[in-house]
Protein backbone atom coordinates (compact mmCIF):
# COMPACT_ATOMS: atom_id res chain seq x y z
CA UNK A 1 0.00 0.00 0.00
CA UNK A 2 1.56 3.62 -1.30
CA UNK A 3 0.91 6.48 0.95
CA UNK A 4 0.43 9.74 -0.99
CA UNK A 5 2.89 11.84 -1.36
CA UNK A 6 1.55 15.50 -0.66
CA UNK A 7 4.46 16.92 -2.32
CA UNK A 8 4.32 15.56 -5.39
CA UNK A 9 0.58 15.56 -6.36
CA UNK A 10 -3.27 15.93 -5.24
CA UNK A 11 -4.11 12.89 -3.35
CA UNK A 12 -7.21 12.10 -0.62
CA UNK A 13 -7.80 15.17 1.34
CA UNK A 14 -5.78 17.56 -0.79
CA UNK A 15 -8.66 17.02 -3.45
CA UNK A 16 -11.68 16.00 -1.13
CA UNK A 17 -11.33 18.63 2.06
CA UNK A 18 -13.02 21.71 0.49
CA UNK A 19 -12.02 25.08 2.65
CA UNK A 20 -12.61 28.15 1.57
CA UNK A 21 -10.06 30.27 0.08
CA UNK A 22 -7.82 32.32 2.57
CA UNK A 23 -9.34 35.95 3.00
CA UNK A 24 -7.06 39.19 4.26
CA UNK A 25 -7.68 40.27 8.15
CA UNK A 26 -7.20 43.99 8.67
CA UNK A 27 -3.59 43.11 9.28
CA UNK A 28 -3.13 41.83 6.37
CA UNK A 29 -2.60 38.33 7.39
CA UNK A 30 -4.25 34.98 6.50
CA UNK A 31 -7.44 34.02 8.12
CA UNK A 32 -7.88 30.44 6.93
CA UNK A 33 -6.79 28.63 9.89
CA UNK A 34 -4.85 25.03 10.08
CA UNK A 35 -7.61 23.92 11.62
CA UNK A 36 -9.64 24.16 8.60
CA UNK A 37 -6.58 23.36 6.00
CA UNK A 38 -5.83 19.98 8.19
CA UNK A 39 -6.99 16.59 7.03
CA UNK A 40 -8.73 15.57 10.01
CA UNK A 41 -11.02 19.16 10.26
CA UNK A 42 -8.94 19.73 13.78
CA UNK A 43 -5.67 19.61 15.14
CA UNK A 44 -5.13 16.14 17.31
CA UNK A 45 -4.80 17.30 21.01
CA UNK A 46 -0.77 16.54 21.78
CA UNK A 47 -1.27 15.42 25.19
CA UNK A 48 -3.60 13.01 24.31
CA UNK A 49 -2.40 11.30 21.57
CA UNK A 50 0.97 10.87 24.03
CA UNK A 51 -1.49 9.43 26.74
CA UNK A 52 -2.54 7.29 24.04
CA UNK A 53 0.63 6.20 22.92
CA UNK A 54 1.47 5.19 26.92
CA UNK A 55 -1.74 3.14 27.01
CA UNK A 56 -1.12 1.31 23.97
CA UNK A 57 2.68 0.67 24.68
CA UNK A 58 2.12 -0.60 28.20
CA UNK A 59 -0.43 -2.57 26.88
CA UNK A 60 1.55 -4.12 24.30
CA UNK A 61 5.11 -4.82 25.88
CA UNK A 62 2.79 -7.16 28.82
CA UNK A 63 0.83 -9.13 26.32
CA UNK A 64 4.00 -10.01 24.66
CA UNK A 65 5.49 -10.80 28.47
CA UNK A 66 2.76 -12.80 28.77
CA UNK A 67 2.42 -14.41 25.38
CA UNK A 68 5.58 -15.70 26.16
CA UNK A 69 5.06 -16.99 29.66
CA UNK A 70 1.62 -18.46 28.54
CA UNK A 71 3.32 -19.79 25.78
CA UNK A 72 0.22 -19.05 23.71
CA UNK A 73 1.57 -17.97 20.54
CA UNK A 74 -1.70 -17.51 18.69
CA UNK A 75 -1.86 -14.36 20.77
CA UNK A 76 0.74 -12.73 18.69
CA UNK A 77 -1.12 -12.13 15.60
CA UNK A 78 -4.45 -11.42 17.59
CA UNK A 79 -3.94 -9.63 19.93
CA UNK A 80 -0.34 -8.50 19.61
CA UNK A 81 -1.04 -7.02 16.11
CA UNK A 82 -3.82 -5.45 16.98
CA UNK A 83 -1.73 -3.55 19.61
CA UNK A 84 1.23 -3.29 16.99
CA UNK A 85 -1.42 -1.39 14.32
CA UNK A 86 -3.06 0.59 17.17
CA UNK A 87 0.61 2.34 18.46
CA UNK A 88 1.30 2.89 14.46
CA UNK A 89 -2.20 4.83 14.01
CA UNK A 90 -1.72 6.91 17.30
CA UNK A 91 1.84 7.90 16.67
CA UNK A 92 0.68 9.02 13.32
CA UNK A 93 -1.40 10.93 15.38
CA UNK A 94 1.36 12.30 17.26
CA UNK A 95 3.27 13.31 13.72
CA UNK A 96 0.61 14.92 13.09
CA UNK A 97 0.50 17.31 15.88
CA UNK A 98 3.72 18.68 14.87
CA UNK A 99 2.46 18.97 11.16
CA UNK A 100 -1.08 18.94 11.18
CA UNK A 101 -1.64 19.06 7.39
CA UNK A 102 0.86 16.36 6.73
CA UNK A 103 -1.00 13.74 4.40
CA UNK A 104 0.88 10.55 5.34
CA UNK A 105 0.78 11.40 8.99
CA UNK A 106 -3.40 11.46 8.21
CA UNK A 107 -3.23 8.03 6.17
CA UNK A 108 -1.18 6.54 8.89
CA UNK A 109 -3.02 7.04 11.27
CA UNK A 110 -6.55 5.82 9.72
CA UNK A 111 -5.39 2.75 8.31
CA UNK A 112 -3.85 1.89 11.81
CA UNK A 113 -6.61 2.83 13.81
CA UNK A 114 -8.97 1.00 11.68
CA UNK A 115 -7.73 -2.13 11.10
CA UNK A 116 -6.29 -2.36 14.75
CA UNK A 117 -9.48 -3.99 16.19
CA UNK A 118 -10.01 -6.97 13.91
CA UNK A 119 -7.20 -9.08 14.83
CA UNK A 120 -8.19 -8.70 18.72
CA UNK A 121 -11.91 -9.85 17.24
CA UNK A 122 -9.90 -13.07 16.15
CA UNK A 123 -8.74 -13.51 20.02
CA UNK A 124 -12.28 -13.23 20.92
CA UNK A 125 -13.14 -15.92 18.88
CA UNK A 126 -10.45 -18.52 19.56
CA UNK A 127 -11.19 -17.84 23.50
CA UNK A 128 -14.57 -18.50 22.77
CA UNK A 129 -13.81 -22.21 21.26
CA UNK A 130 -11.94 -22.99 24.45
CA UNK A 131 -14.70 -21.86 26.73
CA UNK A 132 -17.18 -24.08 24.84
CA UNK A 133 -15.07 -26.73 25.17
CA UNK A 134 -14.53 -26.47 28.75
CA UNK A 135 -18.35 -26.01 29.33
CA UNK A 136 -20.16 -28.30 26.97
CA UNK A 137 -20.34 -28.67 23.00
CA UNK A 138 -23.51 -29.86 23.16
CA UNK A 139 -25.16 -26.36 24.05
CA UNK A 140 -23.41 -25.14 21.51
CA UNK A 141 -25.05 -24.62 17.78
CA UNK A 142 -21.79 -24.27 16.18
CA UNK A 143 -18.31 -26.58 17.15
CA UNK A 144 -16.03 -25.42 18.69
CA UNK A 145 -13.74 -25.33 15.61
CA UNK A 146 -16.42 -23.84 13.40
CA UNK A 147 -16.56 -21.06 15.89
CA UNK A 148 -12.58 -20.26 14.98
CA UNK A 149 -12.99 -20.99 11.35
CA UNK A 150 -16.20 -19.20 10.73
CA UNK A 151 -15.66 -16.14 12.38
CA UNK A 152 -12.46 -15.37 11.88
CA UNK A 153 -13.19 -16.24 8.06
CA UNK A 154 -15.37 -13.31 8.31
CA UNK A 155 -13.11 -11.41 10.34
CA UNK A 156 -10.52 -11.81 7.72
CA UNK A 157 -12.11 -10.75 4.94
CA UNK A 158 -13.14 -7.36 7.04
CA UNK A 159 -9.65 -7.10 7.32
CA UNK A 160 -8.66 -7.60 3.53
CA UNK A 161 -11.87 -4.69 2.87
CA UNK A 162 -11.09 -2.52 4.96
CA UNK A 163 -7.04 -2.49 4.02
CA UNK A 164 -8.16 -2.25 0.18
CA UNK A 165 -10.65 0.69 0.84
CA UNK A 166 -7.79 2.40 2.81
CA UNK A 167 -5.01 1.55 0.32
CA UNK A 168 -7.49 3.01 -2.77
CA UNK A 169 -8.06 5.91 -0.56
CA UNK A 170 -4.95 6.79 0.57
CA UNK A 171 -3.53 6.62 -2.73
CA UNK A 172 -6.67 8.46 -4.61
CA UNK A 173 -5.62 11.79 -6.64
CA UNK A 174 -9.27 12.47 -6.75
CA UNK A 175 -12.69 12.78 -4.93
CA UNK A 176 -14.17 10.28 -6.51
CA UNK A 177 -11.28 7.96 -6.26
CA UNK A 178 -10.99 8.86 -2.27
CA UNK A 179 -15.10 8.20 -1.92
CA UNK A 180 -14.78 4.70 -3.37
CA UNK A 181 -12.18 3.74 -0.70
CA UNK A 182 -14.21 5.41 1.95
CA UNK A 183 -17.60 3.09 1.01
CA UNK A 184 -15.36 0.25 0.57
CA UNK A 185 -13.90 0.20 4.04
CA UNK A 186 -17.50 1.08 5.23
CA UNK A 187 -18.15 -1.95 3.47
CA UNK A 188 -15.47 -3.98 5.49
CA UNK A 189 -16.61 -2.20 8.69
CA UNK A 190 -20.36 -3.20 8.65
CA UNK A 191 -19.16 -6.58 7.72
CA UNK A 192 -17.55 -6.47 11.35
CA UNK A 193 -20.49 -5.08 12.80
CA UNK A 194 -22.55 -7.97 11.58
CA UNK A 195 -19.90 -11.01 12.41
CA UNK A 196 -20.06 -8.58 16.00
CA UNK A 197 -23.70 -9.17 16.18
CA UNK A 198 -24.03 -12.70 14.89
CA UNK A 199 -21.07 -14.04 17.11
CA UNK A 200 -23.15 -11.96 20.23
CA UNK A 201 -26.33 -14.13 19.74
CA UNK A 202 -24.57 -16.86 18.98
CA UNK A 203 -22.53 -16.90 22.65
CA UNK A 204 -25.14 -15.50 24.48
CA UNK A 205 -27.46 -18.76 22.71
CA UNK A 206 -24.53 -20.53 24.36
CA UNK A 207 -24.57 -19.52 27.65
CA UNK A 208 -28.63 -19.47 28.03
CA UNK A 209 -28.57 -23.09 27.22
CA UNK A 210 -25.33 -23.97 29.38
CA UNK A 211 -27.06 -22.38 32.73
CA UNK A 212 -30.82 -24.24 31.85
CA UNK A 213 -29.14 -27.33 30.50
CA UNK A 214 -30.61 -27.26 27.27
CA UNK A 215 -28.51 -28.53 25.02
CA UNK A 216 -28.97 -27.90 20.90
CA UNK A 217 -31.41 -30.64 19.55
CA UNK A 218 -28.71 -31.12 17.06
CA UNK A 219 -25.98 -31.49 19.01
CA UNK A 220 -27.82 -34.49 20.98
CA UNK A 221 -25.80 -38.08 20.68
CA UNK A 222 -27.25 -40.54 18.64
CA UNK A 223 -28.87 -42.95 20.53
CA UNK A 224 -31.67 -43.70 22.93
CA UNK A 225 -33.21 -41.02 25.33
CA UNK A 226 -31.31 -42.19 28.33
CA UNK A 227 -27.85 -42.88 26.62
CA UNK A 228 -28.33 -38.85 25.82
CA UNK A 229 -29.13 -37.66 28.62
CA UNK A 230 -26.41 -39.25 30.03
CA UNK A 231 -23.90 -37.94 27.73
CA UNK A 232 -24.91 -34.43 28.28
CA UNK A 233 -24.66 -34.59 31.47
CA UNK A 234 -21.01 -35.84 31.22
CA UNK A 235 -20.15 -32.63 28.65
CA UNK A 236 -21.51 -30.78 30.96
CA UNK A 237 -18.13 -28.96 32.61
CA UNK A 238 -18.20 -26.65 35.33
CA UNK A 239 -17.92 -23.05 35.51
CA UNK A 240 -15.29 -22.35 37.71
CA UNK A 241 -14.55 -18.43 39.38
CA UNK A 242 -11.56 -18.38 36.19
CA UNK A 243 -13.64 -19.69 33.57
CA UNK A 244 -16.79 -16.83 35.00
CA UNK A 245 -14.18 -14.25 34.94
CA UNK A 246 -13.04 -15.21 31.18
CA UNK A 247 -16.52 -15.16 30.01
CA UNK A 248 -16.96 -11.53 31.83
CA UNK A 249 -14.13 -10.58 30.58
CA UNK A 250 -14.61 -11.71 26.94
CA UNK A 251 -18.36 -10.32 27.04
CA UNK A 252 -17.06 -6.77 28.43
CA UNK A 253 -14.42 -6.41 25.39
CA UNK A 254 -17.29 -7.43 22.71
CA UNK A 255 -19.50 -4.47 23.49
CA UNK A 256 -17.15 -1.95 23.66
CA UNK A 257 -15.74 -3.55 20.42
CA UNK A 258 -18.95 -3.53 19.27
CA UNK A 259 -19.73 0.20 20.33
CA UNK A 260 -16.34 1.42 18.51
CA UNK A 261 -18.01 -0.68 15.28
CA UNK A 262 -21.12 1.16 15.49
CA UNK A 263 -19.29 4.65 15.90
CA UNK A 264 -16.64 3.78 12.96
CA UNK A 265 -19.55 2.82 10.87
CA UNK A 266 -21.73 6.24 11.23
CA UNK A 267 -18.29 8.48 10.97
CA UNK A 268 -17.69 6.77 7.35
CA UNK A 269 -21.14 6.89 6.75
CA UNK A 270 -21.24 10.51 7.49
CA UNK A 271 -18.35 11.23 4.99
CA UNK A 272 -14.72 12.50 4.44
CA UNK A 273 -15.95 16.12 5.33
CA UNK A 274 -18.42 15.48 8.14
CA UNK A 275 -19.24 16.68 11.48
CA UNK A 276 -18.63 13.35 13.08
CA UNK A 277 -15.57 12.48 11.85
CA UNK A 278 -14.27 15.71 12.41
CA UNK A 279 -15.21 15.79 15.68
CA UNK A 280 -11.95 14.56 18.21
CA UNK A 281 -13.65 14.39 21.23
CA UNK A 282 -15.80 11.33 19.45
CA UNK A 283 -12.72 9.80 18.38
CA UNK A 284 -10.81 9.92 21.50
CA UNK A 285 -13.51 8.23 23.36
CA UNK A 286 -15.70 6.15 20.83
CA UNK A 287 -12.74 4.40 18.81
CA UNK A 288 -9.18 4.95 21.30
CA UNK A 289 -10.94 4.86 25.00
CA UNK A 290 -12.73 2.00 24.04
CA UNK A 291 -9.89 -0.27 21.84
CA UNK A 292 -7.68 0.31 24.97
CA UNK A 293 -10.66 -1.25 27.29
CA UNK A 294 -10.46 -4.12 25.33
CA UNK A 295 -7.07 -5.06 25.23
CA UNK A 296 -6.38 -4.47 29.27
CA UNK A 297 -9.25 -6.13 30.28
CA UNK A 298 -7.54 -9.30 28.26
CA UNK A 299 -4.24 -7.97 30.56
CA UNK A 300 -6.14 -8.20 33.86
CA UNK A 301 -8.26 -11.23 32.45
CA UNK A 302 -5.37 -13.30 30.78
CA UNK A 303 -6.39 -16.40 28.95
CA UNK A 304 -3.04 -18.15 30.00
CA UNK A 305 -4.19 -17.83 33.66
CA UNK A 306 -8.37 -18.14 33.51
CA UNK A 307 -7.99 -20.75 30.36
CA UNK A 308 -5.79 -22.99 32.54
CA UNK A 309 -6.30 -26.82 32.48
CA UNK A 310 -8.97 -28.22 35.44
CA UNK A 311 -5.77 -29.72 37.23
CA UNK A 312 -4.25 -26.85 37.15
CA UNK A 313 -7.15 -24.77 38.62
CA UNK A 314 -7.60 -27.53 41.07
CA UNK A 315 -3.88 -27.14 42.86
CA UNK A 316 -4.68 -23.32 43.14
CA UNK A 317 -8.28 -23.55 43.95
CA UNK A 318 -9.72 -21.72 41.18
Amino acid sequence: MTLGNPHNSPTLFMSIKAHPAPTMADNGSHTLSIEEDSPYGYVPTRYVTILFLALFGVSTALHFVQTIRYRMWWLFPTVGLCCILELLGWAGRLWSTFSPTNEEAFQIQIIGTILGPTPLLAATFVISERIIERLGTSYSRLTPKWYTILFISCDVTSLVIQGVGGGIAASAATPDGAHTGARIMLGGIILQLIVIVVYSICAVEFMTRYFLRKPVPSRLPEGNSSSASSQVTLSHGILTKRLNLMCIALGFSTVVLFIRAIYRTIELADGWNGRIIETEVYFNVLDGAMVVLAIYVLNIAHPGVLLAAPAVEEKYGA
